[in-house]
C-alpha cells in the first residue's frame, strides 16, 4: 500500500521540476552550499559509502559522487528521488524516497537485505526541520552508521541576524524572529501549507543521545544572507565574496547567528 505523503513531501514533490532553476541560480545559496562541502570534504575520507538525508534533486550527492564517494541519497518526496536518481545514474549510486520519519524501519529493511553500514552521513539545507521529533532519525542513523562514523546534519540558525534585517528591509517583520518561537511553525512553499520546528543545540544533543555525541557546530551563512535577500544579493558579487570570506573566520566562534548550523556528531561505540 502506497501511504500518502506528508505535507512537506508533498511541497517539495510540486516544486522539484523547477526546484533547481528557481535556487540554483542564488549566489547566497551557492555561497553557503560551499562552506557546507568544504567541511564535509574535510571530514569524509574519500572513497567512503556516504547516506545522505534530504537530498532532494541530489546536488550535493551529484558533487560528491563525481570525486569518487558511494552515495544512497533518500529524500521524502518521490519527484526529488526521480530527478536525483538521474543525475547520478552514472555513479551508480542508490536512490529511495524515504521520509526521516521512517529511518527506523529504512534502517531495519536496508540491513535486512544485507545492505551494508555506511561511513558517514549528512543532510544540507535543514530538511531536519521539517521534522517535529527527531529520535527516528537518530535511531535509524544509530543502526546505519559504523561505530566513528560522522553525521554532519545542517539545520535552520534559530537567532539569525541576516534574517531579522532583510525580513525588516522587505516589509515583513513580523517574519523576522520567527526562528525564535517553540513547536511547530506554519511554513508555506508552491501554495502548499506544511509546519516547521526551529531545532535547539539542547534538542538536537538529547535527540541523538546516547547513540551520537556533538563535536562542534560551524555557522553557515553568519555573514552571507539568506535567501529571503535574493534576488539583491546575486546582483553584488564581490560583496558576497568578501561576506564569504567573514564566515570562514567566524565560522565556529560565531556559529549560533548562522542561516544554517552544521551540527557535527559522532556515532558513539554504544550499541542502537
Amino acid at each position: 500500500m502506497i501511504l500518502p505523503l506528508r505535507p512537506s513531501a508533498e511541497a517539495f514533490d510540486s516544486i522539484a521540476p523547477v526546484f533547481d532553476h528557481r535556487f540554483g541560480q542564488w549566489l547566497s545559496v551557492a555561497a553557503q552550499r560551499r562552506a557546507v562541502r568544504a567541511a564535509l570534504l574535510r571530514e569524509f575520507p574519500a572513497y567512503d559509502r556516504i547516506l545522505e538525508l534530504g537530498g532532494g534533486t541530489g546536488e550535493d550527492a551529484l558533487f560528491l559522487a563525481q570525486r569518487g564517494f558511494r552515495l544512497f541519497l533518500t529524500d521524502p518526496s518521490p519527484a526529488m528521488v526521480s530527478l536525483a536518481s538521474a543525475k547520478l545514474a552514472q555513479f551508480h549510486a542508490r536512490t529511495e524516497a524515504v521520509a526521516g520519519e521512517d529511518y527506523e524501519d529504512f534502517a531495519s529493511r536496508h540491513l535486512a537485505a544485507g545492505g551494508m553500514l555506511f561511513d558517514g552521513a549528512f543532510s544540507n539545507f535543514a530538511p531536519l526541520n521539517c521534522i517535529a521529533d527527531l529520535r527516528p532519525v537518530a535511531s535509524g542513523l544509530a543502526k546505519l552508521l559504523k561505530p566513528g562514523a560522522p553525521a554532519m546534519l545542517v539545520v535552520f540558525g534559530t537567532l539569525c541576524p541576516g534574517e531579522w534585517v532583510t525580513e525588516v528591509l522587505r516589509g515583513r517583520p513580523e517574519l523576522a524572529l520567527r526562528r525564535c518561537r517553540r513547536g511547530e511553525i506554519p511554513a508555506r512553499l508552491a501554495q502548499r501549507e506544511f509546519r516547521v520546528v526551529y531545532h535547539r543545540r539542547l534538542d538536537m544533543v538529547r535527540a541523538f543521545a546516547p547513540w551520537f555525541v556533538l563535536e562542534k557546530r560551524i555557522g553557515i551563512g553568519i555573514a552571507v544572507p539568506p535567501s529571503a535577500a535574493e534576488p539583491w544579493i546575486s546582483s553584488h558579487p564581490r560583496l558576497l565574496r568578501f561576506m564569504e570570506t567573514v564566515d570562514r573566520a567566524v565560522s565556529r566562534r560565531l556559529a549560533i547567528f548562522g542561516d544554517h548550523i552544521l551540527y557535527q556528531f559522532r556515532r558513539t561505540e554504544k550499541a542502537g
